[in-house]
């Protein structure tokens, strides 16, 4: 949280992140230098990223350190480029300027919606009208753009979150993060859901709502790098998470609901015994369903089903033969 300025209801970055410790230019060092000993060097774009906090708004002095840090290993090529994120209220022309000066290549923005009444509800202390003025100084400035959203925010709504999706769209995001948002231990929320004053999503409810601006980012070609939060320590434990759609598996679950609604069709088939569905390799997972939830479902229709790899098709194409 180093450097913002508001503590947003939900927000405890520690226990999120799980990492409590801010790393140092030369943990910066040391930490790269791990890292790319995993990486494969050939067909890999590798970046580094600067997370957990308002990095804009660190003093010039500490992001210069860190970019300094970063240098060396930009300059011998082993890192093709920066990304960072920050909050849309801590961008200017100047920062941008010092930050293209630095190999920064994405800023990724927390702007979590574009609802002004959900944005005042859970404290964020900026408007839909930063988000935008930002994302346009930004994509103005030749940075790919990246944005944050959060669902199931306090007032916020399904309609809410589509609307969220297609501003995204429109302000020329290339990259999206969707989180779900959990009631954290020791956060201002934990009082409001004490209270009973905030009803956190169901499971089936942040599926739900995640999905529908899944589709919204697909259609748009947008890059949808995240879909639910990490698994931290704190997390898997239940230490620091009191309630919310938390699931390991959170994205399994949207893209197996995705296919759900795309085989729903099936079940208007009437006559037949057995079918064989057909899908791209990448999605027999997805198309199965977590724990084989879209086959079971079948099976209450069909006696026997059989899903099946066509190298033919792409996405969430499928075709099926009846028996």
């Amino acid at each position: 949280m180093q450097a913002c300025p508001f503590r947003c209801f939900f927000c405890d970055q520690e226990k999120i992140s799980g990492h409590p410790d801010i790393p140092t230019p030369d943990d910066v060092k040391t930490i790269i230098e791990r890292h790319l000993e995993t990486i494969p060097t050939s067909n890999s774009i590798i970046e580094l990223g600067f997370f957990g906090g308002t990095f804009t708004g660190l003093p010039i002095r500490q992001q210069q350190a860190y970019f300094d840090a970063a240098k060396p290993f930009v300059d011998a090529g082993k890192i093709a480029g920066i990304r960072l994120s920050t909050r849309p209220d801590f961008i200017e022309d100047e920062i941008l300027d010092f930050l293209k000066m630095n190999h920064v290549g994405t800023i990724e923005l927390g702007a979590q919606s574009m609802m002004d009444a959900v944005l005042k509800k859970s404290g964020r202390g900026h408007t839909a009208a930063s988000t935008a003025e930002a994302a346009e100084k930004i994509v103005k400035k030749g940075f790919r753009l990246g944005l944050q959203m959060m669902i199931g925010l306090p007032g916020d709504t399904k309609s809410d979150a589509e609307y969220t999706a297609r501003q995204f769209v429109a302000l020329g995001a290339k990259d999206v993060r969707i989180y779900p948002l959990l009631v954290i231990k020791g956060t201002p929320l934990e009082n409001l859901y004490k209270s009973g004053k905030y009803i956190p999503l169901t499971i089936e409810e942040a599926v739900n709502i995640t999905a529908g601006v899944f589709r919204i980012f697909e259609a748009a070609g947008v890059n949808i790098i995240r879909t639910g939060l990490h698994p931290s320590e704190g997390l898997l434990s239940e230490n620091d998470l009191i309630a919310g759609p938390f699931h390991v598996s959170f994205k399994e679950l949207v893209l197996s609901e995705l296919w759900r609604e795309e085989l729903s069709e099936i079940f208007k088939s009437e006559g037949f015994a057995q079918i064989d569905i057909f899908v791209a390799g990448k999605e027999l997972n997805y198309a199965i369903g977590h724990q084989s939830s879209n086959k079971n479902l079948l099976l209450k229709k069909f006696q026997k089903v059989n899903f099946r790899i066509d190298k033919s098709l792409k996405n969430r194409e499928y075709h099926v033969d009846f028996y």
